[in-house]
């Protein structure tokens, strides 16, 4: 007489499989929840305030933030906000940047911390607040060399950086809120 040993552990495996794929536990994948109310198709990101010291830093900011959901969404992305569903603005409100590592040979910083505080909001045509993030912080660091011969100024290439890692994560925040 033949006997089977693999067949209770396949009807095993199916019942499990079942009541996992039916379970609904509200995971999703990642990416998957960024959807806004139906009514939005277009979103406007007018010009970002400024309020710190940082010379054209909101303007980095925004250029970067309409590339991130240009390529992240489908979304059309308008500079009139009177042609859009939605209004994405934002402030800088703060721009620190200050030495974390020093040589200890010439006490010059060999390297510095870029700390920038911002405010982003989200609003509907009907006035509606989707999305409202007063103190959002991120930061950044950057090297400097102490070398005359090789010096290269790195912040304006870790200002750039920072407004491109910024608007990753407004899109991101944006999109997962939903």
């Amino acid at each position: 007489m033949r006997r089977f040993p693999a067949i209770p552990a396949l009807i095993f495996t199916a019942q499990i499989f079942a009541v996992l794929t039916s379970a609904g536990c509200g995971y999703h994948v990642a990416g998957a929840a960024g959807i806004l109310p139906k009514e939005v198709r277009t979103i406007a990101v007018p010009a970002w305030k400024n309020v710190s010291t940082q010379y054209r830093f909101s303007d980095y900011i925004a250029e970067a933030v309409t590339r991130e959901l240009i390529s992240r969404t489908r979304y059309t992305v308008v500079a009139d906000a009177a042609n859009a569903d939605a209004v994405l603005t934002g402030s800088v409100a703060r721009v620190l940047q200050s030495a974390t590592t020093l040589d200890p040979v010439t006490n010059r910083a060999t390297a510095a911390q870029i700390i920038v505080q911002l405010q982003v909001r989200l609003t509907a045509k009907d006035g509606k607040v989707l999305y409202d993030q007063p103190g959002l912080e991120l930061r950044d660091r950057y090297e400097i060399s102490i070398d005359p011969k090789q010096y290269f100024d790195e912040s304006q290439p870790a200002t750039e950086r920072m407004a491109r890692d910024i608007a990753r994560t407004v899109v991101s925040a944006v999109l997962e809120s939903f």
